[in-house]
């Protein structure tokens, strides 16, 4: 049996600020049990205290002494799904109301990616591999390799780390290396914890994990560029021989339009059409707009970020609304978008509508009532939207980037394939134009727009095809 320690900051059920919580928690469940023995280790964050609380198990007691650090935590641990999940307790840094975005934020991942090294030491625990995910928990190998070399047991820990979006690297000023992590300054003079003159949390992951993985081939092939590389591309170049690219899946007991509690009809890919008739009315009746069954209905659920390509859906919307078309748009971000989406809902009174916030419920509804979903992003490391809008039967409108470009095959009406419709270049006149041609199709060839919604229903979203391909890669490992 092989055992692996998955280290993340957040997971669902239990907290999710992004995809991440996603992945550390479908993954897992994917992984063939007969072997390899799953654990996941999490920081006991305020919102996962507060509501598990009474569920959890104590183990037992550690000390944290690193750098300038000197703290105490409690080690506990619970069992769901048929997985072990270890809560690391320290309130000082981790009782919080939020997930990140703290001004000490850089002591807290060096608290918590400590302690998880000293739980190994008082618990005898020493997995063979590591999967470590995203900035936060990337620090580990170097702290196994450098700090805590002298163990064996936790020096012969392998480490892969999972880079889920690349423009989120941890940067600090270099001393948080020697005060909160306990490096020595030689290793930051050697050039394996610089970054600049600065420390970055995201570098020390990829120079010293054994193998390095993002959640699409095409976007690992995008960050060994200056485009996508956040001046990480030298590096990841130099490391390629052990970067991977594998795409990510979604839970689909979580999603599953044959049960989800959260849509007004259920529906398989055998009774789809009554199934979207219906969701798409009680959608439009839920937020307002004309229940028009024969309305072009597509939408968006996306954080309100640059990224996402907000500038260039809120640069269409007027060009749409010539069209017997109707939006509806669900997120939260940045001020600017807000206001401008507001604006257009007014505008466009019972045809266009903005909800502000996030409700996963409603998102469900979205996800079954549409016909298209619009992801126009600047990049995408992988993208979930995209796949459950499949899975429901939702025609995806995508730009060609990261796990965009890998999941959604576009349309082509002379061969009658095509899962949804994509655009390249990050172009106003290029979305406009591929939109109009899925308008057109839906409403001049709907027995094409019928087949891209069963063959995006039978696509394989699920994780079962990428746990196959980390277990590949843990034999890798193994014997590297």
């Amino acid at each position: 049996m092989i055992n692996v320690l998955f280290v993340s900051f957040e997971s669902l059920p239990f907290v999710k600020t992004g995809g991440l919580a996603d992945v550390v928690y479908a993954l897992p469940k994917a992984l063939d049990k007969t072997k390899y023995d799953v654990k996941v280790v999490l920081p006991l964050l305020k919102t996962i205290k507060d509501k598990y609380m009474d569920k959890l198990e104590y183990v037992d007691h550690i000390y944290i002494n690193s750098g300038v650090i000197h703290e105490e935590a409690n080690i506990y641990h619970y069992y769901f799904n048929d997985l072990e999940y270890i809560f690391i307790e320290n309130d000082t840094y981790f009782y919080r109301d939020g997930v990140y975005g703290y001004s000490d934020d850089v002591i807290r991942f060096a608290v918590f990616n400590s302690a998880v090294l000293e739980m190994m030491i008082k618990c005898d625990y020493y997995p063979d591999i590591c999967h470590e995910h995203d900035y936060h928990t990337a620090i580990l190998p170097a702290l196994c390799k450098v700090r805590y070399n002298a163990i064996e047991s936790i020096r012969r820990i392998k480490h892969i780390l999972t880079i889920h979006n690349l423009a989120f690297q941890g940067v600090y000023n270099k001393n948080v290396l020697f005060d909160f992590f306990g490096f020595e300054y030689r290793y930051f003079e050697d050039g394996s914890l610089r970054f600049n003159d600065d420390a970055n949390l995201m570098k020390a992951g990829i120079v010293y994990a054994d193998f390095v993985t993002t959640v699409s081939k095409t976007y690992a092939y995008e960050i060994q560029t200056p485009q996508f590389g956040e001046h990480l591309e030298t590096i990841l170049q130099y490391r390629s021989g052990d970067l991977y690219g594998i795409v990510n899946g979604i839970d689909t007991d979580s999603f599953d339009p044959s049960k989800d509690p959260d849509i007004k009809a259920n529906f398989s890919i055998k009774n789809y059409k009554t199934g979207k008739r219906t969701n798409k009315a009680a959608l439009q009746e839920m937020l307002g707009l004309q229940v028009r069954p024969n309305a072009f209905l597509v939408g968006m659920i996306s954080r309100l970020t640059s990224q996402k390509g907000i500038d260039l859906l809120v640069s269409s919307i007027d060009h749409w609304m010539q069209r017997d078309v109707e939006i509806a748009i669900l997120g939260t971000g940045e001020s600017k978008y807000e206001y401008q989406l507001k604006m257009m809902e007014e505008r466009y009174k019972t045809r266009c509508v903005y909800y502000c916030g996030y409700n996963e419920a409603l998102a469900h509804q979205m996800y079954a009532g549409l016909d298209m979903l619009l992801m126009p992003s600047v990049f995408e490391p992988c993208g979930i939207s995209q796949l459950i809008a499949m899975h429901y039967g939702t025609v995806p409108l995508v730009r060609e980037t990261g796990g965009l470009r890998d999941t959604v095959e576009p349309y082509n009406e002379y061969t009658k394939e095509g899962r949804g419709f994509s655009f390249g270049p990050y172009d106003l006149f290029a979305m406009q134009h591929v939109f109009d041609y899925a308008y057109d199709t839906y409403y001049e060839r709907p027995q094409d727009w019928s087949m891209l919604i069963k063959n995006g229903m039978r696509y394989d979203v699920s994780f079962a095809k990428s746990a196959r391909e980390y277990e590949e890669l843990y034999e890798r490992v193994l014997n590297k």
